[in-house]
């Protein structure tokens, strides 16, 4: 039985009836990270996993939800007291309460769902449940909120209340993903424009190292802080540097004594990043896919060696890529465990996936998970 059929059946039985399907997606960051927090470009895409809702109107004031991955069902009212203890059902209530304070209409409804983004992988399932919710919630009461406002509703629930101060990337992509296409942001000024990414002979996989490191979110602060000392110290000299993303790799030379030399890598990583997402998009309309492999090494070697966010498990898989003649790779998201994203040419997949898992076994004691992805839509209704 598929996933939609798993929440009809589970639907009915909880409600009766049935309602209308809606469905937002996880994503890949195929390059620029740590670049949204300084001004910078980020180049995301929603893949084939995602989450998928079975919802309808109830006309009480109420919201009845049940979660098939949770098994857990729970129901809450629409105002501020009415929060649920649940870490999944406060996203649902986050987003009826954002949309609320925008303006919308939100009223009781049933709804069932479901996911299949793995979870812990990095590939945002929080924001593809966000994104479903907002999604769903303003077209069954015709709020006419638009797809920005969308993604922000999802933010702000993240925010507000899921206690994550997290940027606008993963609810855009999820909001605004589409099959076939990338999506450059510019997340100081919020301009994007979609880049085809259809790479015929070619498989985009996750290996995901099962690993978390405890350091991620004091690291993750302590970076933040060098690239504010960075972009201060050159703002000195010019003022137009608003983020790190606005200062020329010369002008940080510059300040190369006024600065700490960790300040300085962290800030030649960034400069560099920015730079590389736009070299991905020239080689994009190329379909110059060598070119984005190889600038995805470029990320990794800028990430492990100048920002120092990778660690040994990821680092051993990016050299058994390199050694299998994978176009591309990288550690994706903010470091630390996690996966890596790997461009992978058809003919030398099967042997990359086992030389990967048998030799990270041997060495770590436990296998890397393998997720292969597509580029997919964002929010809909089904």
């Amino acid at each position: 039985m598929d996933m939609k059929e798993k929440i009809q059946k589970k639907f009915e039985t909880l409600f009766g009836g049935e309602g209308d399907f809606f469905a937002s997606a996880g994503r890949i960051n195929l390059i620029g990270e740590h670049t949204d927090y300084n001004g910078g470009y980020v180049f995301p895409g929603a893949i084939d996993k995602g989450i998928v809702a079975e919802i309808k109107l109830n006309g009480t004031d109420k919201v009845h939800a049940y979660s098939l991955d949770y098994d857990e069902y729970v129901e809450f009212g629409l105002n501020e007291e009415d929060a649920p203890n649940q870490s999944w059902a406060k996203y649902i209530f986050g987003v009826c309460r954002e949309t609320e304070k925008r303006g919308g209409k939100v009223e009781g409804f049933n709804t069932a769902f479901a996911g299949d983004v793995p979870l812990g992988a990095g590939l945002s399932s929080s924001a593809a449940l966000e994104s479903t919710f907002a999604y769903a919630l303003n077209y069954l009461f015709n709020n006419g909120i638009d797809k920005f406002e969308l993604a922000k509703i999802g933010q702000s629930t993240e925010h507000n209340y899921c206690g994550v101060n997290c940027g606008i990337m993963d609810q855009f992509a999820s909001v605004f993903g589409r099959k076939g296409s990338l999506i450059r942001l510019n997340c100081k000024t919020l301009e994007y424009k979609y880049f085809p990414f259809d790479p015929k002979g070619y498989k985009l996989v996750l290996l995901d190292s099962c690993v978390k490191h405890e350091l991620a979110s004091s690291a993750y602060n302590k970076r933040r802080k060098s690239c504010e000392n960075a972009a201060l110290a050159i703002r000195k000299n010019h003022p137009e540097v608003e983020f790190l993303s606005d200062a020329k790799r010369v002008w940080l030379d510059e300040v190369r004594n006024n600065i700490s030399g960790e300040d300085f890598l962290r800030a030649e990583y960034v400069i560099g990043e920015v730079q590389r997402v736009l070299d991905v998009s020239d080689a994009l309309e190329r379909g110059d896919y060598d070119t984005v492999g190889e600038l995805m090494y470029q990320t990794h070697f800028g990430l492990s060696r100048l920002y120092e966010v990778s660690c040994e498990e990821l680092d051993f898989l990016n050299k058994i890529a390199r050694q299998c003649d994978v176009t591309g790779s990288r550690v994706m998201g903010g470091g630390f465990g996690g996966c890596t994203i790997n461009l992978v040419k058809d003919e030398l997949y099967d042997k990359f996936i086992s030389i990967a898992i048998e030799k990270f076994s041997v060495k770590f004691g436990h296998e890397p998970k393998v997720y292969d992805v597509v580029i997919s839509d964002g929010a809909r209704k089904l």
